[in-house]
């Protein structure tokens, strides 16, 4: 009888210990679910704020403006190449740090260098700094205020396709590195000047570069790149994909008319 009751008191208090065992089990789980989804909607928070301040961090307006040489359109920010009597226009909106965009330069930089040496086409490059606002720095702003120093002295072109040839990882804001941007400037003959150097280290088209990038918080387009050929968008379309021979095709249908 005593033997039965021990073993009885031992069954009870295993029964007890395994249930106290499963109660902070569950009590474990559910704060790493409350932990799970306060951390999900921090992140949602924080993607929220950065797609805001992607938007708000185009630029104060404080500084003055300075436009590049040659720059044109309205309030002279824009930097065109190519004839200006080509029959067609391709708008560009762009950022040095921004994958997307090279990843547009890459497979249409020799269409659209084409295009333009047959007088078919000119380039409107609109520079913008959306991944400084997305992730912080100010790479965009540095290699934009850069290409601009490139257009003073005639070798925008070469510069701007340097930069995209040359573009370091997003998350590595290697372009904020003004000493860096001067080095690749040597790959351009002629490029790495007193001039330039000085207009790089300076930030002489700062404002300028943050008047374009209010110019495209106002515009209503949302990333980089935007491509419109004579005003009507023509990267964005999942249903009928842009390519080289389609680009080409636009541009002659465009020149016709």
């Amino acid at each position: 009888m005593n033997q039965r009751n021990a073993d009885g008191q031992r069954s009870a208090r295993d029964r007890m210990r395994q249930q106290r065992e499963k109660d902070r089990a569950r009590e474990k789980r559910q704060r790493t679910l409350v932990v799970a989804v306060t951390a999900v909607a921090v992140l949602g928070i924080a993607t929220a704020v950065g797609v805001l301040v992607s938007k708000n961090n185009q630029g104060d307006s404080s500084g003055p403006v300075t436009a590049p040489k040659g720059a044109t359109g309205e309030d002279d920010l824009v930097i065109q190449t190519g004839r200006a009597s080509a029959p067609a226009t391709l708008t560009v909106y762009e950022d040095f740090r921004c994958p997307a965009c090279k990843q547009f330069e890459d497979v249409y930089r020799d269409t659209i260098h084409q295009l333009q040496d047959d007088v078919k086409l000119k380039t409107d490059y609109h520079l913008v700094t959306i991944i400084d606002g997305n992730l912080g720095g100010s790479g965009s702003l540095n290699a934009a205020n850069a290409a601009a120093c490139a257009q003073d002295a005639g070798k925008f072109t070469a510069y701007h396709d340097v930069l995209y040839a040359n573009q370091p990882e997003e998350t590595d804001d290697a372009f904020a590195d003004k000493k860096h941007l001067i080095e690749l400037a040597g790959k351009v003959e002629g490029l790495d000047t007193p001039a330039f150097r000085d207009c790089v280290d300076k930030g002489t088209h700062d404002g300028w570069v943050k008047a374009s990038g209010r110019e495209f918080a106002a515009s209503g387009f949302g990333s980089t790149p935007t491509v419109l050929l004579d005003g009507e968008n023509i990267y964005g379309d999942q249903q009928n994909p842009l390519t080289p021979d389609r680009l080409k095709q636009l541009v002659d249908e465009a020149a016709k008319n």
